[in-house]
C-alpha cells in the first residue's frame, strides 16, 4: 500500500475531491483507508441507559487507496510515491 498511517494525503476522486487529511487507519485486507475529516456519515445510534433519547453522531468511514496521493510537505500538492530500490 502506497499510504501509511499519520500520512497527509489530497482526495483525487470522489464527493470531498481536493479535500486534504491525516490517515487516521489503513485496512490492508481491502485496499481501503480511513482520512481525518474526509467521508463523513451519520449513524443512528440505539438508546441505552447513558443516552436514553439515542443519538446521532457523524463518524469517519473508509475511501479507497486510489482516491488518494500523497501531499509533498514543501509544495503542499499531491505526489506519487515510487518504490525505493534497497
Amino acid at each position: 500500500m502506497k499510504v501509511r498511517t499519520g500520512d497527509t494525503v489530497i482526495v483525487i476522486a470522489g464527493n470531498d475531491k481536493g479535500s486534504t487529511g491525516e490517515v487516521r487507519r489503513v485496512i490492508n485486507k481491502t485496499n481501503r483507508i480511513v482520512v481525518e475529516g474526509i467521508n463523513l456519515r451519520w449513524k443512528n445510534k440505539k438508546p441505552t441507559q447513558q443516552s436514553p433519547q439515542g443519538e446521532r453522531v457523524q463518524q469517519e468511514c473508509s475511501i479507497h487507496s486510489s482516491n488518494v496521493m500523497l501531499v509533498d510537505p514543501e509544495t503542499g500538492k499531491g505526489t506519487r510515491k515510487r518504490k525505493s530500490e534497497a
